[in-house]
């Protein structure tokens, strides 16, 4: 990963928190998202979510309604998370670039 990228990130208070063979693990606060790990860098961005007590919780839509998915459960999702994750996810794909 460039350091030029890493400025990127960390301006937008993103922070590289794993890397695997794959993958990147990028969070900002309880929001978390993996992403391609490519030759020249990173590739598509996969599932955004939250991390809660019941491991990385996905954001899903039922019926025009907002919910957190992690496996065996499903909470209806506050605005405020669902802002967090929308926000998280624009900040990672415009540094991203």
């Amino acid at each position: 990963m460039s350091p030029e990228l890493v400025a990127r990130l960390a301006d937008v208070g993103i922070q590289v928190l794993a890397e695997a063979r794959g993958h990147y693990l990028f969070g900002r606060d309880e929001t978390v998202a993996l992403v391609e790990r490519t030759e020249t860098g990173c590739g598509s961005i996969g599932g955004t979510g939250l991390m809660t007590e019941h491991g990385l919780s996905f954001l899903v839509w039922r019926e025009n309604r907002a919910f957190l998915a992690a496996k065996g459960m499903e909470v209806p999702a506050a605005e405020t998370q669902v802002a967090a994750i929308r926000r998280f996810s624009e900040d990672l794909q415009a540094a991203l670039r």
